[in-house]
């Protein structure tokens, strides 16, 4: 799919347009301004830098926090050990990063703000429904009129679709990017990075690993993993409104959304941000002993036995030993110094390379 940047997006009953100047918002007859409605967010992006302005003027955002520089110490994502009760494993260590709104940096702290601040705002349109529901029945129960019931409810509907088009208002964010045409050449390479992962059979993201003390039990092993399915795709973030379309993938609690300018990581505490500038993508290869199904793509180097004797061959102590495949998959470390820390593993040697150039070049973009 070529590279498409829309010029407005809307916003229940707001529509918020791009032009040269930044950001213009409508609503009802074309072009007339407003001054309500949710903050747009206009974002120029090229050769000349990258450029920040919103339609309505934020609160003056608190000092941002800085990165921490050599030797000082790091933010709270240190891996955390806990106990598997087994006597041939370690302690599991967390491969994670850091609470999202931990994870900031000085050019995202204004959006951050406002995005973490309609994040927190609550849905009102179920407590409308159910106000109009409880109303409705009490007027049933009441054998009220047919014509004032049906008046009633038609009455309701319309108030609480208000209610749901005034929530939209309240909780999204607009971000409306223009781009020069280095930056969409830029951005189209992120795209077919993103989808030479997607079209790999399968990805996981790797939560935890630990070293393993007898390896005889664990197919010769080194070490064990936690993992779970994982999947690059197109999506933007809950409430936000943007002209592009944003490669999102989820690892574990969080879930990172890579917009042009910066990748956002979503969790349940809140939201956080890392610049290109600041991230970092690691690709490698590594053997696996893959004890479930091996994906069709997958490279099989060779095959082990679930329990293995010191010599490598099959423990014949076993009855159920049977052999398994040992498959060559590539891993993409996703981390920055801020507390960014993530492991996804992808079934198809070659896949990552793409996207770590893309990454590479958004670094040098921006």
């Amino acid at each position: 799919m070529g590279f498409y940047l829309r010029k407005s997006v809307r916003v229940g009953a707001f529509r918020f347009n791009l032009s040269k100047g930044g950001v213009g918002v409508s609503v009802g007859i074309k072009g007339l301004r407003v001054g309500t409605g949710p903050r747009g967010n206009y974002v120029h992006m090229g050769a000349g830098g990258v450029y920040y302005r919103a339609t309505i003027p934020a609160r003056q955002a608190p000092p941002a926090a800085k990165s921490p520089g050599p030797g000082q110490p790091q933010p709270s994502n240190l891996p955390k050990a806990w106990q598997v009760q087994s006597a041939t494993v370690g302690p599991m260590v967390d491969i994670d990063s850091a609470q999202a709104t931990k994870i900031v940096d000085s050019s995202s702290q204004s959006l951050l703000e406002e995005l973490n601040t309609k994040r927190r705002r609550w849905l009102l349109w179920p407590w409308a429904l159910g106000a109009a529901g409880l109303a409705l029945l009490l007027l049933a129960g009441n054998d009220s009129p047919r014509w004032l019931l049906l008046s009633s409810a038609v009455v309701c509907a319309i108030g609480v679709a208000l209610v749901a088009a005034k929530d939209q208002l309240r909780k999204s964010a607009v971000v409306l990017y223009d781009l020069d045409s280095s930056m969409e050449e830029a951005l189209n390479r992120l795209y077919e990075g993103a989808n030479h992962l997607a079209s790999a059979s399968a990805a996981w993201h790797v939560s935890s690993s630990a070293r393993v003390h007898d390896s005889k039990y664990h197919a010769g092993a080194g070490h064990v993993i936690a993992r779970a399915t994982t999947r690059f795709t197109y999506s933007p973030p809950p409430f936000v409104r943007t002209n592009v379309r944003t490669v999102s993938v989820n690892v574990g609690a969080q879930t990172l959304y890579f917009f042009p300018d910066r990748v956002l990581i979503y969790d349940k505490d809140g939201v956080g941000a890392v610049s290109y500038p600041e991230l970092r993508v690691d690709v490698s290869a590594t053997n696996f002993v893959e004890d479930g199904g091996v994906p069709r793509d997958a490279t099989v180097i060779g095959h082990t036995w679930r329990y293995v004797n010191k010599k490598g061959g099959p423990d014949r102590r076993f009855k159920d030993n049977r052999q398994i495949p040992v498959c060559r998959y590539e891993e993409v470390t996703l981390w920055s110094q801020t507390g960014l820390n993530e492991l996804i593993q992808v079934s198809r040697l070659g896949s990552a390379s793409a996207f770590a150039l893309a990454i590479s070049q958004m670094r040098k973009m921006t």
